[in-house]
């Protein structure tokens, strides 16, 4: 706890963590029970620390910046694309409280079965863990009150930018270079109309699906 109190506060004093929500959700989240056991130790670490598959968990200072810009509130209904071992979406359920909702779509089915244990041994409860194609989304429970990708794609895929309420806000890392993106912040303005951010340079594992990246 006490590694995790130090990140913390590091994060804090950076900028990354701006709000207090976000602060204490950080410091509940026990980030080293999302990794694999050969890499417990680095939980508390600032960067990406590899999982399996070729897919990683991202640093803390990402997961806390994607937090701070998702303007997150208690009771939100939350799509993830790409739960990875599940933190980032632990850390957005703490946020969310027990009446808010994050559902996450895994196309690796390894990945969203030890997710699965993981939220589970954690008691995140309000988190569903959804095998499939996340570049689809999952209309089953949309619309959404925020979005966001752990993944990148060339383009933010359409069935995403559908299932964001208006009112809404989605977050994802955009570009053709696999070594390079830009985050991006889309706010829903009306129907058919969007209004979009640039957040800076990022980079992330690509979203591989019908809507992302091909499977190679």
């Amino acid at each position: 706890m006490n590694k995790r109190r130090e990140l913390v506060n590091t994060l804090r004093d950076m900028g990354y963590i701006k709000t207090e929500k976000v602060k204490k959700a950080m410091l509940n989240v026990p980030r080293e029970e999302f990794m694999t056991p050969e890499t417990r130790d680095l939980a508390y670490l600032d960067r990406p620390i590899p999982l399996k598959h070729g897919q990683t968990i991202s640093a803390p200072h990402m997961v806390a910046m994607i937090c701070e810009q998702l303007t997150l509130k208690p009771g939100m209904n939350v799509l993830e694309i790409g739960t990875g071992f599940g933190y980032n979406a632990a850390v957005v359920a703490e946020i969310l409280g027990p009446e808010g909702h994050v559902y996450t779509i895994e196309r690796i089915e390894a990945l969203k079965k030890r997710a699965e244990q993981n939220l589970s041994k954690t008691g995140y409860t309000n988190v569903a863990v959804i095998h499939g194609d996340g570049t689809g989304g999952y209309p089953e429970k949309a619309p959404y009150d925020r979005i966001y990708a752990t993944a990148s794609a060339p383009k933010i895929p359409d069935p995403l930018m559908d299932q964001l309420k208006v009112g809404g806000r989605l977050l994802a890392p955009i570009g053709e270079d696999p070594n390079y993106q830009e985050l991006i912040c889309i706010l829903r303005r009306g129907k058919t109309e969007y209004q979009t951010f640039n957040l800076g340079g990022v980079v992330f594992v690509p979203m591989i699906g019908e809507h992302g990246w091909p499977e190679e």
